[in-house]
């Protein structure tokens, strides 16, 4: 069923103007869409809904998704656009490159942690030419706080392994909103993980991968982490300096507590292993502007 373009009316904008919100304005509507809890076999799917001038869109319901595995729609049984709580992972780079960086990037996970809801978890992995989880998943953020306070920048980058291992960890996360934030000024050069694992693990990891660098090359280039954080349905920002590190918290904050959460049960019961593609369709209510999807590329199924 469409609703007509009156039924739907601009709310306030959040951050930096970063969100769009729409919603019945009738009094007699309950507000708030019904939220269908996930079964063991559910797929879900985060995904993100931007309007032309990238700000979040929110206060769309199930019936303006329309979801895709390998080309077959399928049934949306879960739905979720509430702002539940997150699960975190920060890879923070304490290598010798990060320097005076270092105090930037610890300010701005302090900033990050003091928007969280209480029912929000978060880890810490630090990694120079080693990666160690200093933090095992927690809800008290002043624990994680303790920990950034005290590191020093030392030593070579091994990017990828701490990504890598930041995903292994995120798996235990209790609550259907992952996602990891990486915080780096340096390329991959001790790593014993390569692109090529690290971009297979992605692939088949369950939580969006967010990267701060500083602008310049990573890895092999900005085209190589980009690729990477692409497959989890994230995304890279290169600031110019980590003086601008802020405001790129702030939006990946804002993001994940306007994000869907869409599940289905898949219709193909062949559990053969192989890689599966995901598409989402939106069918937004009539007269609202050209809005923009990200979500995870696709997953692989276990084997029977």
């Amino acid at each position: 069923m469409r609703c007509s373009a009156s039924c739907f009316a601009a709310l306030a904008f959040f951050i930096t103007n970063s969100v769009f919100a729409f919603q019945d304005p009738s009094p007699s509507v309950p507000q708030g869409p019904p939220i269908f809890r996930a079964k063991k076999d559910t797929v879900l799917v985060r995904a993100t809904v931007t309007d032309p001038l990238n700000r979040f869109v929110i206060g769309l319901d199930r019936e303006h998704f329309r979801l895709f595995e390998d080309k077959v729609e399928q049934a949306i049984d879960y739905f979720s656009n509430d702002k539940s709580p997150i699960s975190v992972g920060f890879i923070l780079d304490i290598s010798g490159s990060m320097g005076d960086n270092l105090l930037s990037a610890r300010n701005s996970i302090i900033r990050f942690l003091e928007q969280g809801d209480p029912r929000d978890e978060y880890f810490l992995v630090t990694f120079n030419d080693r990666t160690a989880i200093v933090q095992d998943f927690t809800p008290r953020s002043e624990n994680i706080r303790s920990e950034v306070a005290f590191t020093d920048a030392k030593g070579r980058t091994a990017l990828f392994d701490a990504i890598y291992l930041g995903l292994e960890k995120i798996r235990e996360g209790r609550h259907e909103k992952r996602a990891l934030i990486v915080i780096t000024d340096g390329e991959d050069n001790s790593s014993r993980y390569t692109y090529s694992e690290l971009k297979e693990f992605a692939r088949e990891s369950d939580a969006q991968i967010y990267v701060i660098g500083e602008k310049g090359e990573i890895g092999y280039g900005r085209t190589v982490i980009s690729e990477i954080v692409r497959l989890s349905g994230g995304r890279p920002f290169f600031p110019n300096n980590f003086k601008q590190l802020d405001y790129f918290c702030d939006l990946i904050h804002t993001e994940l507590r306007n994000q869907y959460v869409v599940g289905y049960t898949p219709s193909n019961i062949d559990f053969n292993g192989k890689w599966r593609k995901i598409k989402v369709e939106l069918d937004p209510p009539e007269g609202m502007p050209k809005l923009k999807i990200r979500h995870k590329e696709g997953y692989f199924p276990p084997r029977n």
